[in-house]
């Protein structure tokens, strides 16, 4: 299949589906790969269930909520999605790209945009014997629903906002959490931090420190114990029920890597005005863009969204002059 387009959007995680909405209020059409099956990113793929609270005019929202959110207000614009597919190559072809994916469809776009968040991602699995024979069913990289280990004993091992924020939500619905991490000190947000705390002395969870991973007890498949050791080399048994196991994700840029866009450490490297990269024509927004200052939070990504598509306007209408007005005013109309 071959198709044209004004933009073409690699990554459908909630930047990149902001991006449709902000390309749409400036009459530019938009086609948008993602190598998952379904929109979303990580949002969808990792933490569906888990609250985001720095989101304007939402105090809280669901991740998978906010996904619902970004396509109803992209659907004006007639996006079309291509899910399931990986772009492979990137090539100019005049003024345009043609982009081609794994399925081989070729998408001919005035202009890219690179929403891919941190690539290609998986998780940093632990260095532990039998990890493999407990994964899907007692080992656990990412949480889907919390409703599944309600009344279960949980160990979650971790020392970062994920881990701190996932404990936070499942002392709800858990019979019991140890949290295990290596050291005393917490790499999470401080208030969340302060909220675990209250919940150790309330005697709800336990606190495991400082010790790591040792191993795993279990038969068939069916997870009974995590030995935990100390830096002294003493260790704890640790019933449970199910481990999860929060180190961060692997990150690999894959093709974009090859595409000759000037990088920084992994990242794509843009002006912050119009998160314009190397390459004329190809722009990059979200936590795959990098320039001095960057913070790394979705709404960072969603005013990164706006400026790409503004600088992109003039190339997609070559002489016609942009009058911004703001969308009270415009209105939301079919691009």
């Amino acid at each position: 299949m071959s198709v044209r387009t004004d933009v073409a959007i690699i990554g459908a995680g909630p930047v990149g589906l902001f991006a449709v909405f902000e390309c749409g209020m400036l009459k530019m059409r938009c086609h948008v790969v993602d190598a998952l099956d379904i929109a979303g990113g990580q949002c969808a793929a990792l933490y569906p269930e888990k609250p985001i609270y720095d989101i304007p005019g939402y105090p809280r929202i669901d991740a998978a909520a906010l996904i619902d959110k970004l396509q109803e207000q992209a659907a004006p614009f007639q996006p079309t999605y291509h899910l399931g597919e990986r772009v492979e190559s990137l090539a100019a072809e005049g003024d345009d790209w043609r982009l081609t994916t794994t399925r081989g469809t070729t998408i001919v776009a005035r202009a890219v945009i690179v929403a891919a968040g941190v690539g290609a991602f998986g998780p940093n699995r632990p260095p532990l014997a039998r990890l493999a024979e407990f994964e899907g069913t007692g080992v656990h990289y990412l949480v889907r629903k919390r409703e599944d280990f309600r009344g279960k004993r949980l160990v979650i091992a971790g020392g970062g906002d994920s881990a701190i924020d996932w404990t936070l939500s499942l002392a709800d619905v858990a019979a019991h959490i140890d949290v295990v991490h290596r050291r005393d000190k917490f790499r999470a947000a401080p208030e969340s931090v302060a909220q675990m705390n209250a919940l150790a002395a309330a005697g709800r969870i336990s606190l495991v420190t400082p010790y790591q991973l040792d191993s795993l007890e279990g038969e068939a498949g069916r997870l009974e114990a995590v030995i935990v050791k100390d830096l002294d080399g003493g260790t704890r048994r640790l019933a449970t029920d199910h481990l999860l196991a929060f180190f961060g994700l692997a990150q690999n840029l894959g093709p974009i890597a090859k595409w000759g866009l000037a990088l920084d450490r992994n990242l794509v490297k843009v002006d912050p005005a119009t998160c314009a990269t190397s390459t004329p024509g190809i722009h990059a927004i979200g936590d795959i863009a990098t320039y001095p200052g960057k913070l790394k939070l979705i709404l960072t990504g969603f005013a990164e969204a706006a400026s790409a598509a503004h600088a992109i306007h003039p190339r997609v209408f070559p002489g016609e002059a942009l009058h911004f007005v703001y969308s009270t005013s415009k209105g939301v109309g079919g691009a």
